[in-house]
C-alpha cells in the first residue's frame, strides 16, 4: 500500500514471539487479512493479536506512538457498553524486523466492510451511543494537536489538491471539488471533546446486524466534535443515518462539518488505496456517494 512499507512475514513474527515472548511459543501465528493500512496484523492464539507498525520510523518515535496506543486503550476501556482492544505487551525490534510492535486483545466479530450494516437502523444507534460514550471522557484540559483529521478542515487543501489531480478516471472530480470549497469555509465553536478518529467500515465489528466492538483505537484524543460523525457518512445509508444524526442533536453545522471530514478521508482513500486496498478505495468511492446524492439539487 505505501512505497516504503516493510514486509512482515509469517516467519518474522514466530521467531519474533518466540524470542520475546517464549511462554506464547506454542501458540499458532496466522496472517490477518485486514483493509487495515497502518499495521500488519497477525492472530497469535485464539485470544491475541500482534500488531506491526508497516511504514518506517525512527524506533523512539515508534515506541511512543504504541505507548500512546496503549494508553488509549486503557483510556477507553469499560467507557462504552462495546468491546474494544486491550494492550498485552509491548515487542522489541529484532530478527527481521526493525521497529517496536505490540500485542493486543483479539475481539472476534466481522468487521463492517464484510457484515454491511448500512441499513440497520439498531446499528445507527449503536453508533451513536458509542460516539455519545466516547465523547463524554474528559478531555482533562487537552485539545487537538494539529496532526491529522480534526482541527482546521483548511489545512487540508494541499492534500485534497493533489487528491482532485490523482482521481481523474476513479470519480467526477468536478462536484467533489466543488462541494469542499463549499465545506471547507464552515465556521466552528464548539470546543475539542474526546473522537474515536477513525470510523471506517474496517474498524467496526458488527454481530447480527448490531454493533460488537470497535478497533484501531490508538488516535482516542481531543478533536473537533464533528468527527466522529464521518461513521454516518462511512457505514449508514440514508434513514439509518437521519437516526444517527438525531440521537447525537447535531445541529445543522455541525453535521455538515462532519460531512467535510467524511470527504476529506473518503477522497483521499478512493484514489490512495485504488491498486493496493480494494477494500478502503470502494469504502471511499461510496462514501462519496452517499455525500453527493445528500446534497440539495441544483
Amino acid at each position: 500500500m505505501h512505497a516504503d512499507q516493510l514486509a512482515v512475514t509469517v516467519e518474522t513474527v514466530r521467531r519474533l514471539v518466540d524470542a520475546q515472548f517464549p511462554d506464547w511459543a506454542s501458540l499458532p501465528i496466522e496472517r490477518v487479512n485486514s483493509e487495515g493500512t497502518v499495521n500488519s496484523i497477525f492472530r497469535l492464539g485464539d485470544r491475541l493479536s500482534a500488531r506491526f507498525p508497516l511504514r518506517p520510523a525512527p524506533v523512539d518515535t515508534i515506541r511512543q506512538a504504541l505507548r500512546s496506543e496503549a494508553d488509549a486503550a486503557r483510556l477507553l476501556a469499560g467507557r462504552t457498553r462495546f468491546a474494544t482492544p486491550q494492550p498485552v505487551a509491548s515487542g522489541e525490534p529484532g530478527l527481521g524486523y526493525p521497529l517496536p510492535w505490540s500485542v493486543q486483545t483479539w475481539l472476534p466479530g466481522i468487521t463492517a466492510s464484510v457484515a454491511d450494516p448500512a441499513t440497520s437502523v439498531g446499528f445507527a444507534h449503536d453508533l451513536a451511543e458509542f460516539v455519545a460514550c466516547v465523547r463524554a471522557i474528559d478531555t482533562d484540559g487537552h485539545a487537538f494537536t494539529g496532526h491529522g483529521r480534526g482541527g482546521d478542515l483548511r489545512s487540508h487543501d494541499g492534500w485534497m489538491d493533489e487528491c482532485f489531480g490523482c482521481s481523474a478516471g476513479l470519480l467526477d472530480v468536478g462536484p467533489v471539488r466543488r462541494l469542499w470549497r463549499r465545506l471547507r469555509d464552515l465556521p466552528r465553536s464548539a470546543p475539542d471533546v474526546m473522537t474515536h478518529g477513525d470510523l471506517t467500515p474496517g474498524n467496526v465489528l458488527v454481530s447480527a446486524g448490531r454493533l460488537a466492538g470497535v478497533l484501531d483505537i490508538g488516535g482516542l484524543a481531543p478533536a473537533d466534535p464533528a468527527l466522529d460523525l464521518v461513521g454516518g457518512w462511512h457505514l449508514l445509508e440514508s434513514r439509518p443515518r437521519r437516526v444517527f444524526r438525531q440521537e447525537l442533536e447535531c445541529d445543522d453545522l455541525e453535521w455538515e462539518r462532519g460531512k467535510a471530514w467524511a470527504l476529506e478521508q473518503a477522497t483521499g482513500a478512493a484514489w490512495y488505496y485504488a491498486t493496493t486496498n480494494l477494500a478502503m478505495s470502494q469504502m471511499g468511492v461510496h462514501t462519496i456517494e452517499r455525500i453527493l446524492a445528500d446534497e440539495p439539487a441544483t
